[in-house]
């Protein structure tokens, strides 16, 4: 008989023939207690956990009980009765297997709030509304706090860069293109391009909160009938309750709403994996630019003990892997059929939390990079140096334009060039030994183009432009 291999060794306990060891399953990273702290952030996991959805249901209930009783369609008391209810003591368990059977979390909410109020309020309770327009408007509470998480993360990092841009904007550094040196600038005007890619995407925010933050009251079919003529002055009266903005119309099939909150969150990862990727590349040891703010046991290796991995990177980075996949879920959920489809709402409930988890760590990450980089200016020096002098190739042959032409110029430059790969000399080198240059130059001509003063200032021009601009971003997101 196969044993386990290890003298000794207890069995794992399994759970009885036939049932499920829940509590011990995952089948999402972010949601598992080994990686989720990896990937996701704990504040917004608990905005997306399964308390603050049953809460946030809750907070709807006494939303639409106090907007009906406005109209006397309701007891007054329902509202006070629903709000004293603690989500807390509701049985997750016993909910979770009505879902399973009912297809919805609603049906099984409904009958276990339903049971702890007296039976004059119960048969008021819910009145009009349908399971999706709960399960919607909780969704919008959520992805409020979620939102508002987002905003406050972004505006630290664009904060951390902007001023690591400013101490570096003089901070000569390589230039790269294709991976391959191409010309000086400054390290600042590098991180300023992080900035204004972060904020780029962080300036649709207060757009998307306006479009996506809405309630969803419209009964059974989005016609909210079962309230008379009451119906649209009810459903004002309930977005009005919950801070929310009200629909025009019932949203139950227009998803735009997710698809566009989704891409936010996907376009958000993606301009924190620029950075990451860069972060990554930077901190090579071909290139050692730049290090990830160093902790105790972080980006080690349990073979090599002398690694220093980007750790932050490869976690935004991942997320910016992951992230295309969820938001094709809900391109896919907009074609929803008639009142209510059947696959393609539930299909959104994989995919827009995931989202939300994904950018939480990237963001994280990324606030953690922006705040501690550490950066070795004494090697992008050196860096300058890798190619001896070939990043000088471009100053030097707009000099010899004006005799040689462009063309000309170009073309000579470039066979300087093979000679300085070639017999590994200095570009000033060959340029000052080669008989065609004769004359062409004088020692000033040659000591200003190999100067990185002037491209090094170029780029740190730009700096305050990008100061500027999320400056202005930064006071939308507060």
């Amino acid at each position: 008989m196969r044993g386990s291999g290890v003298a000794g060794a207890k069995p794992a306990r399994r759970p009885p023939d036939g049932l499920l060891d829940v509590a011990a399953m995952t089948f999402s990273a972010l949601d598992s207690r080994l990686l989720g702290p990896l990937f996701a952030t704990e504040t917004m996991r608990e905005v997306f956990s399964d308390r603050a959805r049953l809460a946030a249901m809750l907070a709807a209930e006494v939303a639409l009980a106090r907007a009906e009783a406005l109209f006397g369609l309701v007891p007054e008391g329902l509202a006070a009765a629903l709000d004293a209810i603690d989500p807390d003591t509701l049985d997750f368990d016993a909910l979770g297997r009505g879902t399973a059977l009912a297809g919805v979390p609603t049906i099984p909410f409904v009958k276990a709030v339903g049971a702890r109020l007296p039976p004059e309020l119960e048969a008021a309770f819910h009145k009009g509304a349908t399971t999706q327009d709960i399960v919607d408007t909780a969704l919008a509470l959520q992805m409020r706090r979620g939102l508002d998480l987002v905003a406050a993360d972004a505006d630290a990092i664009l904060a951390a860069l902007t001023s690591l841009a400013e101490r570096h904007r003089a901070t000569p550094q390589v230039g790269r293109t294709y991976g391959q040196q191409a010309q000086p600038l400054s390290f600042g005007f590098t991180v300023a391009v992080w900035a204004a890619g972060i904020a780029e995407v962080a300036a649709g925010l207060p757009a998307l909160r306006e479009a996506v933050l809405r309630a969803s009251l419209g009964g059974p079919v989005g016609t909210l009938a079962a309230l008379g003529r009451d119906g649209p002055a009810v459903a004002d009266a309930f977005a009005e309750e919950l801070g929310l903005a009200p629909a025009p119309v019932a949203w139950h099939t227009r998803r735009a709403s997710m698809l566009a909150t989704g891409a936010f969150l996907a376009s958000l990862v993606g301009a924190l994996g620029k950075m990451a990727t860069d972060v990554a590349d930077l901190c090579s040891t071909e290139i050692g630019e730049v290090a990830e703010p160093h902790l105790p046991g972080r980006g080690g290796s349990s073979a090599m003990p002398h690694k220093r991995n980007p750790v932050s990177a490869t976690v935004i980075l991942s997320a910016h892997a992951a992230a295309p996949g969820h938001l094709v879920t809900l391109a896919g959920s907009m074609a929803a059929a008639h009142g209510r489809p059947a696959g393609a709402w539930h299909a959104e409930w994989h995919a827009l939390p995931s989202l939300f988890g994904l950018a939480s760590g990237a963001l994280a990450e990324a606030r953690r990079l922006a705040e501690g980089l550490v950066v070795d200016p004494e090697r992008m020096r050196r860096n300058l140096d890798a190619t001896r002098g070939l990043l000088f190739a471009d100053a030097v042959a707009a000099r010899l334009t004006a005799s040689l032409g462009r063309a000309g110029a170009h073309a000579m430059m470039e066979r300087l060039a093979g000679r300085v790969r070639e017999a590994g000399v200095m570009l000033r080198e060959a340029v000052e030994r080669d008989p065609d240059f004769a004359g062409r130059f004088s020692s000033a001509d040659l000591d200003a183009a190999f100067d990185p003063g002037p491209s090094v200032a170029a780029a740190a021009g730009w700096i305050d432009r990008v100061t500027a601009e999320v400056a202005r971003v930064r006071a939308t997101l507060t």
